[in-house]
């Protein structure tokens, strides 16, 4: 007997990141999918990319002219530092009006310094909360906020030592849902679609929207150096529009037909499809992304990240025999070979495959809104 879900009204915060806001977008999408009266609506920080990209994908949002506290010590962040109490005051404010005005029946958080004034004003106000943590160490706001909340979903085990362990559910984290393990169909449809030999292997380097400098540099180094060992490899490479000018100088003048690369890729479930080997950042969501397609992976963790999470992460997988791990520091010298000789071990591309697959949970959208209405 499928289950009725009656209609709700949900406001859920947070982002700053896609790490955050994609995993909401994608409670929101199940809520919605679940049931179309169900009304949404999302709160986020002013100026950020969610207040592009929650609307790009259908949904109402607010923003609130909460700060962030800068860590790194220069003029521009003291003076930002500054503001963050009076942001504070202000936004709490403005969430108890949006409380007041929209009467949620659930408040749901998922993470960055955008969800913290609104989940403070909904937990006073005795609104049924849920906070949604997609890193294996975390978030600040998260930890914070753990003691008000009434459940938190995780994805890596172990997470009892941040948050009270009777609240904690193991849910994964929510994912696009075009993202799942390819068929041979789907590779052959991937590897025509961008032009790909079918006889050749081929690596996926994903450094995200903005681009990573450090997956850049390690690619130029080796390209500077002839491409030692890509015999019979091609390359997909998202530079990232910050870095599209430089990469695009860079190419100039250079006939290299196995490396394709663009600043965006639009059809990245088809990369996936198409790549024997990952290399990206281990960010939350690139994980989780990656471990739905069954994918093995070198991990790259930025250093530039709150309490060096994407290392906790990676280190989750790698662990379990499920991924490699490259520091940042070592990626310009040692990364390009590292792949190169994963994408050539076809059984310990296969070991790692298999092992990575056990970890997805693409049911995790449905876990995360399960518990929401149980809360209602």
């Amino acid at each position: 007997m499928t289950r009725k879900y009656k209609k709700i009204r949900a406001v859920i915060s947070g982002g700053g990141t896609g790490g955050h806001i994609f995993p909401a977008i994608s409670i929101a999408s199940k809520l919605r999918e679940l049931n179309p009266e169900n009304e949404i609506l999302f709160v986020g920080a002013e100026g950020k990319m969610e207040m592009e990209k929650v609307p790009a994908a259908g949904f109402e949002i607010v923003g609130l002219p909460i700060l962030g506290l800068q860590r790194q010590l220069n003029w521009k962040n003291i003076k930002n530092d500054i503001q963050v109490p009076f942001r504070w005051l202000a936004s709490l404010r403005k969430a108890g009006r949006i409380l007041d005005e929209f009467k949620p029946d659930v408040a749901i958080g998922v993470g960055g310094y955008a969800s913290a004034p609104l989940l403070r004003k909904a937990t006073a106000k005795g609104i049924p909360s849920l906070i949604q943590e997609q890193n294996g160490f975390a978030g600040l706001t998260n930890r914070m906020l753990s003691s008000k909340v009434d459940c938190i979903c995780v994805a890596y085990d172990g997470m009892e030592k941040f948050f009270p362990a009777d609240k904690i559910v193991f849910s994964g984290n929510p994912i696009r849902s075009e993202m799942h393990p390819y068929s041979e169909e789907e590779r052959q449809e991937a590897i025509r679609f961008y032009g790909l030999d079918p006889d050749k292997k081929h690596i996926l380097i994903v450094g995200g929207s903005l681009g990573s400098g450090t997956l850049n540099t390690a690619v130029k180094n080796w390209i500077s150096n002839s491409c030692p060992g890509g015999e019979g490899v091609q390359l997909l490479w998202q530079c990232g529009k910050y870095y599209k000018a430089g990469v695009d100088a860079f190419m100039k003048g250079r006939e290299l037909p196995d490396i394709q690369y663009s600043d965006f890729i639009a059809r990245m479930d088809l990369a996936y499809a198409a790549a024997d080997v990952i290399i990206s950042r281990s960010g939350a969501s690139s994980i989780s992304e990656i471990c739905a397609t069954g994918k093995a992976a070198v991990f790259v963790p930025s250093p530039n990240v709150a309490e060096d999470h994407q290392t906790h992460n990676a280190m989750a997988l790698v662990s379990k025999d499920a991924a490699l791990m490259v520091r940042d520091a070592e990626a310009s010298q040692k990364l390009m070979q590292t792949a190169l000789e994963l994408v050539r071990d076809d059984a310990r591309r296969s070991t790692m495959e298999k092992n990575v697959a056990v970890l997805a949970r693409p049911d995790a959208a449905q876990t995360i809104v399960d518990e929401i209405y149980k809360l209602v």
